[in-house]
């Protein structure tokens, strides 16, 4: 099991590509404290990995309060004994539009998409100098590779998550603690319709979702399954030279 032993939090734990990282993670050996502030879907997934069981845990909150995605940090640390792993999966779509862009709008995508992260990374450190180093594992997108026309602030902070990541890498390679970014493209989650369509448009969704899969070289959309294993190849030993990487998980889309 690639994961024997570690100890991981995962964020944006209660669908999508972090519910489907509880789970493999656990799969793989990993104690998991899952994260979201979808109480009762967190719960499913939790008892779904096998729960206190198999060492998988819940804790809730929201992590658009900036002091509790720094605090539950320490509350999962206690929990497990110790973080070997942060993947910082929690995200949202944000707005659509730049013209009458509210601040409130910008204020809450900036900081589920950047800034919970960069917090969240800042309070973990600590525990990971003590476990002899860790990996940490942003979920950014291809729209942090290539810009975005349907997203563009939700774009903009997942560039500096990249950006964020190549920093954190070479600052903190002397501790052992490796950080990189997976960059998924178009996935099956929860928030796919919404990147299509701000308006939920059905015509729209279906015609913007057949444009970006015609983009895509393999020609279809990813599962949320496989975003996990490019951040479980990424939070194990299996990448144990790779630190300040954005793999991208995006059907070669940003090859083109």
């Amino acid at each position: 099991m690639r994961l024997q032993n570690k100890l991981a939090i995962i964020t944006g734990a209660a669908s999508g590509m972090g519910a489907a990282g509880v789970s493999l993670f656990s799969r793989e050996g990993a104690s998991v404290v899952a994260i979201d502030y979808e109480a009762e879907k967190l719960k499913k997934v939790v008892e779904d990995a096998g729960g206190a069981a198999r060492n998988v845990y819940a804790i809730t909150a929201d992590l658009s309060d900036r002091e509790r995605s720094k605090q539950v940090i320490h509350e999962a640390a206690e929990r497990l004994g110790g973080i070997d792993i942060l993947w910082a999966n929690v995200g949202t779509a944000g707005p659509g539009e730049v013209e009458g862009l509210s601040s409130d709008a910008y204020d809450v995508s900036m900081e589920l998409n950047l800034s919970c992260g960069v917090f969240m990374s800042a309070e973990v450190i600590q525990y990971m100098r003590k476990r002899g180093g860790g990996s940490i594992v942003f979920t950014s997108s291809v729209s942090g590779l290539v810009g975005s026309q349907l997203s563009p602030t939700y774009s903009a902070a997942k560039f500096a998550v990249v950006g964020f990541a190549k920093s954190l890498a070479v600052r903190h390679g002397p501790d052992n603690i490796r950080v990189n970014a997976i960059c998924p493209g178009m996935t099956r989650t929860g928030l796919l319709s919404t990147f299509m369509s701000r308006s939920h448009d059905q015509q729209q969704i279906e015609d913007n979702t057949k444009a970006f899969v015609a983009a895509t070289p393999l020609g279809r959309i990813a599962e949320p399954e496989e975003a996990a294993h490019a951040a479980l190849w990424l939070a194990s030993d299996d990448s144990s030279f790779v630190t300040g990487a954005a793999l991208s998980v995006d059907g070669g889309l940003s090859a083109k």
